[in-house]
């Protein structure tokens, strides 16, 4: 379901979202990443849109803070991947 740059880059950048690693595998990020059903969007206006229909506060958020998003981890090919803490 998920790309191997998907995993990749959770695998790298996972301490950006969590204190410790959930994660020190590549196998243990790719069950992590289908355990909490994280999702792949391709702009982030749809970040944007996941996000409030998920119930946070982004109404006031420019482009640039939700790509800094703790939860957002941004993918070379422009889109976005979405990992609920």
């Amino acid at each position: 379901m998920y790309t191997e740059e998907c995993i990749r880059v959770f695998l790298e950048k996972q301490e950006q979202l969590f204190d410790e690693p959930v994660a020190e595998t590549y196998e243990e990020a790719e069950a992590f990443l289908e355990d909490c059903m994280a999702v792949v969007v391709d702009s982030i206006k749809e970040v944007k849109e996941y996000l409030s229909g998920m119930g946070a506060d982004v109404e006031g958020m420019s482009e640039d803070e939700l790509k800094e998003a703790s939860e957002v981890f941004s993918l070379s090919d422009g889109t976005y991947l979405i990992v609920e803490g």
